[in-house]
């Protein structure tokens, strides 16, 4: 039976889905939903999309939708997300969840009532590079003694990842934090400290464009996560795990050892690209009716670290 999809936020991050959603069997993305109507029909067009509209409620209105991946501005994320809930639609939302903690609990308890799949896209967890040390750590075969990970961008005006204007402002600590916080906890176990002191505010964004994060786990392990919008380098994120039996460098979908020998993840997973193997656990939880990794409430923790940081920077 095919499984019909929605996809709201027809931007850069949104056709990555897209183009996931194409490689996987069984799948149909029946509704398209933009900011603007006329660039949201051409990316409909340009996929074979039957219907494109602005308005959610009108896809959600509709018979032909089981689910829905929301690509929206972070703002927007837990509010749409309880919609979807409301209107019986599996739902996954990208990073972040929410940017506040109280709106993510809100998302969690919908999800509790309702038993639908929801989870968020927490890239980092399907991305073979990761996967494939995930499993090391899970035998036994290596423990992680530090995390030294890097986020890096160029965004002194509000622009996306294809160099167009964006409609809303990102963030350092809710967005791109998001991904290392929760990635070094589902790697090295529960956080039991956390830190976070931040450089000047944009005066224009009204954002800090730097960060600096410490984390440790109860496993007595470490992190140290550097943010900018400032860095006019080469940019991205890139984790540099220092372990008991090896060093690893995880690039997004690629890997290297710590002396810049690359490794084969032939075989990791069905793909190399991690927004499709995100979109196909997505799909395979609600065929089989489990939680997927990533759901609502696996990551939580996550944010409740992230709320806690928001507190610090704020006593300053």
């Amino acid at each position: 039976m095919t499984l019909r999809i929605a996809l709201a936020g027809a931007g850069a991050f949104g056709e990555k889905h897209l183009d996931g959603l194409k490689n996987i069997d069984g799948v149909a993305v029946t509704s398209l939903v933009g900011r603007r109507l006329e660039p949201t029909q051409a990316i409909a067009a340009k996929y074979g999309i039957g219907h494109a509209t602005t308005e959610l409620a009108d896809t959600l209105a509709r018979d032909d939708v089981d689910a829905v991946i929301l690509c929206t501005p972070t703002q927007m994320h837990a509010a749409q997300a309880l919609q979807c809930l409301d209107a019986g639609k599996h739902v996954q939302v990208e990073i972040p969840l929410c940017d506040s903690l109280a709106d993510g609990e809100k998302v969690l308890a919908k999800q509790q009532e309702t038993g639908l799949v929801a989870m968020v896209g927490h890239t980092r967890r399907f991305n073979p590079s990761h996967q494939y040390l995930h499993r090391k750590f899970a035998s036994g075969e290596a423990q992680v003694q530090q995390m030294d990970v890097q986020t890096y961008f160029f965004r002194r005006q509000n622009i996306n990842a294809k160099g167009e204007a964006r409609s809303w402002t990102d963030h350092l600590l809710w967005h791109h934090a998001a991904h290392t916080v929760d990635l070094f906890a589902y790697q090295a176990g529960p956080i039991v400290a956390a830190n976070a002191i931040e450089g000047p505010i944009h005066p224009e964004l009204g954002i800090a464009m730097d960060m600096s994060i410490q984390l440790k786990a109860a496993t007595g392990a470490i992190c140290t996560l550097s943010l900018s919008f400032n860095n006019d380098g080469p940019l991205g994120t890139f984790f540099r795990y220092i372990c008991d039996t090896g060093t690893w460098i995880a690039r997004y979908d690629d890997l290297v050892t710590g002396k810049e020998e690359p490794i084969d993840l032939t075989g990791v997973t069905v793909s190399n690209n991690g927004i499709e193997l995100q979109d196909r656990e997505f799909v395979a939880a609600i065929r089989e009716g489990r939680e997927p990794n990533a759901s609502v409430a696996q990551v939580m923790p996550c944010y409740r670290v992230l709320d806690q940081l928001e507190k610090q920077l704020a006593r300053g």
